[in-house]
């Protein structure tokens, strides 16, 4: 029996249509929500309708400790000043040894936020950036992107 290769939360490496961003060591927040409305039937009191209504995605974050890459997102998210223009993302997790194990493609990406390093000689820390990124929804494994 095939053990399955488990995610284990290394590296996620980000690209940008065809721009590869680098590896950031943290991505939160993928996710889905499903808005639901009740309604109540007349007649029926043992029973709520559970309609769908929307759907909403949440926002990507993505940190990692500053490196040469993060030039690449700065670019981007300068750019920006020139117009917005909704791209499309792949996250792929990776194995410490660089295999993919799994793929996300989310369509029609914003940057919503960039934080840049806190930096103080008084306390030296790893300087981090934290890339946060709004989307209309994913592709579905498979449909390019």
């Amino acid at each position: 029996m095939a053990a399955d290769t488990e995610a284990v939360a290394v590296s996620f490496v980000v690209k940008i249509d065809d721009e590869n961003l680098g590896a950031f060591n943290s991505c939160d927040g993928l996710g889905v929500e499903f808005v639901m409305e009740q309604r109540e039937e007349g007649g029926n009191n043992g029973y709520v309708w559970q309609l769908p209504t929307r759907i909403k995605y949440s926002n990507v974050k993505l940190s990692r400790p500053v490196t040469k890459a993060s030039a690449k997102v700065t670019k981007w998210i300068a750019s920006m000043a020139n117009g917005v223009k909704r791209k499309t993302a792949t996250i792929e997790a990776r194995t410490l040894e660089g295999t993919v194990i799994s793929t996300w493609s989310l369509v029609d990406v914003v940057p919503v936020r960039w934080t840049g390093p806190q930096l103080s000689a008084e306390s030296p820390k790893v300087a981090t950036e934290t890339l946060e990124l709004a989307h209309h929804g994913f592709l579905a494994p498979g449909s390019g992107g």
